[in-house]
């Protein structure tokens, strides 16, 4: 089995809903993600999946929570925008484009979304 990572930032705010502390206020993060790709054979070229094109499959994802308040976006108007949920996203929207230019030779492992430097959640089915 082969494994490929990249890693990603934007920077968004939310609070979460049903929670009693701080982050049930609006705050922000400067959030990272990491999307690591699984598949047993490589293409023509040797390659799992180029980096370049990982990368522009992840952009339309964070593009579209960077600079925003995440809870004001679908899904996250009812789901709460932990980094549980984020991660499950990135999992979930990553897939979806991989399925379409892959055809299923490479699938997404996991998705780990840090809040902080010291604190991530990670999603993988």
């Amino acid at each position: 089995m082969f494994e490929v990572t990249v890693e990603a930032g934007f920077s968004s705010g939310h609070y979460l809903r049903n929670y009693h502390g701080k982050c049930e206020n609006p705050h922000g993060h400067n959030y990272r993600v990491l999307v690591t790709l699984a598949g047993a054979e490589l293409d023509e070229a040797g390659l799992l999946l180029d980096f370049k094109l990982l990368k522009t499959l992840l952009r339309p994802v964070v593009d579209y929570l960077d600079h925003r308040m995440i809870n004001d976006l679908s899904p996250f108007t009812e789901l709460n925008p932990s980094a549980e949920n984020l991660a499950r996203y990135f999992f979930e929207e990553t897939s979806r484009a991989l399925l379409e230019k892959t055809g299923g030779r490479v699938h997404v492992k996991d998705c780990t979304i840090f809040e902080t430097d010291t604190s991530f959640a990670r999603y993988y089915e």
